[in-house]
């Protein structure tokens, strides 16, 4: 049996995970102005914000910490089975928060939620390496981010409708469930990687592994893996930091919108659940929009024959320039509806920009560095999303998050000057002593 297009039904499921991960995880986020009322009833708003902050801050350096274990995790066990056990273990967390009753209870649930999770993000990368020619890749990457748009977009208002009719604790169960079902066509579908998969096309085949620009570096007509180095000599490389830095910084611009959206609804306009259900989705369609346009973006210029070093740095100037005055424009929005169109267009240049940073490592390495420095530049990104995330309830008291949306435009600013002036020119690399590429941009 050969199924046409199979890579594309690949990059789907990853997509479907990453809808699940974002609803996993956006329950807490949604559901807490009724789960702080109920667990503390006593607390001021500014004292709950300070909960929920501290509860954020454990699940971001869990999550952290597991880009770095999974991104090792899938070198060695493989794409197929390090996607089934994150997705197992997140969902049973997220079922598990049920029976949290305070924040011990919930930091231990959200720590192991984190962790978990943590594995969609250097898997797909490292899926996208292994089933998607170098052409191809920012689309599906970009196919795959919008798996987190679609999934902030649903899960807001599905929250939402599920809390008109169950407790907290039933939806933590019933989203939890959910996740578990997508192992089902996972299992069948992704058995083998492209090189030995029997349902895939001689023609797909060739063309996924004929395509990808770190094979044959030698030269003799036989496919390698690329330049793939160890961890010491990989983080050697300044276009290794390159990347972690970018990542770094700008990965905690996404996580103070993904984390804050409903708390600053609730905070700076005095919704309830329900309304931030109405509201909370619309920025989530920017970000939709822009992982498509990123990926497409990229793939007409490298088949209008422009360099993947011309075509990523295209893509990614433009997304960070979007959302620097539009983070700066977040401190006068005048009304609810124009604070979500404004997060809109930020979030929509964050995924246009963060598809193509996420690419940065298999156009540099090949083989299982591709998954090593996802996960490293993970982690990075993810302790910066810590710092900022600590930062919040004091940089937002009285409800005043123009602090918060300054320095989010500073990470812009950061993350581009990164692409730039450390990634210098796009390309391979080779080990040192070969003819490397220049550095000009």
């Amino acid at each position: 049996m050969k199924i046409a297009g199979l890579r594309w039904w690949v990059v789907t499921l990853v997509a479907l995970a990453t809808v699940i991960n974002y609803i996993d995880r956006q329950s807490l986020n949604v559901l807490w102005p009724d789960i702080s009322a109920e667990l503390y009833p006593d607390k001021t708003e500014d004292e709950r914000k300070e909960i929920y902050a501290l509860i954020s801050v454990i699940f971001v350096f869990a999550y952290a910490f597991g880009q770095a274990i999974f991104g090792k995790i899938f070198d060695w066990i493989g794409t197929r089975l390090g996607f089934a056990l994150s997705i197992l273990v997140w969902s049973l967390a997220t079922a598990a928060h049920a029976f949290a009753r305070g924040l011990t209870s919930f930091a231990i649930f959200r720590a192991i939620l984190g962790v978990a999770e943590a594995g969609n993000w250097p898997g797909a990368t490292k899926a996208n390496a292994e089933w998607f020619p170098t052409k191809e890749r920012a689309l599906a990457q970009g196919i795959f981010n919008s798996g987190a748009a679609i999934g902030g977009i649903v899960s807001i208002p599905l929250i939402a409708l599920l809390s008109v009719y169950f407790s907290w604790h039933t939806i933590f169960i019933i989203v939890g469930v959910t996740g578990l079902l997508w192992l089902v066509p996972w299992l069948v579908l992704v058995k083998a990687p492209p090189k030995e998969h029997t349902w895939l096309s001689d023609a797909e085949r060739d063309y996924i592994l004929t395509g990808q620009q770190n094979q044959d570096l030698e030269g003799d007509g036989e496919f390698d893996e690329g330049y793939t180095p160890g961890t010491v000599e990989m983080l050697s490389r300044r276009q290794s930091w390159g990347v972690i830095i970018a990542s770094a910084a700008i990965d905690p611009i996404w996580w103070l919108f993904v984390f804050w959206i409903p708390i600053y609804l609730s905070e700076v306009y005095g919704f309830n659940v329900k309304e931030i259900g109405l509201y909370g989705w619309v920025p989530y369609v920017g970000a939709m929009l822009g992982a498509w346009f990123g990926g497409l973006l990229a793939q007409n210029r490298i088949k209008a024959g422009w360099s993947v070093n011309a075509t990523r740095k295209l893509t990614i100037t433009f997304g960070c320039l979007l959302m620097l005055p539009c983070l700066l424009a977040m401190s006068i929005a005048a009304s609810p509806v124009a604070a979500v169109l404004i997060m809109a267009l930020i979030l929509f240049g964050f995924q246009t920009t963060i598809g193509n940073v996420q690419t940065l490592p298999s156009d540099f390495f090949g083989g299982k560095s591709v998954g090593s420095l996802a996960g490293f530049s993970g982690m990075a990104a993810k302790l910066g999303a810590a710092g900022l995330t600590y930062l919040v309830p004091w940089l937002t008291t009285g409800g005043n998050y123009t602090p918060a949306f300054v320095i989010g435009a500073a990470l812009a600013l950061i993350a581009l000057a990164s692409v730039w002036l450390l990634c210098g020119r796009i390309a391979p690399l080779k080990p040192r002593g070969d003819s490397a590429p220049s550095i000009s941009t």
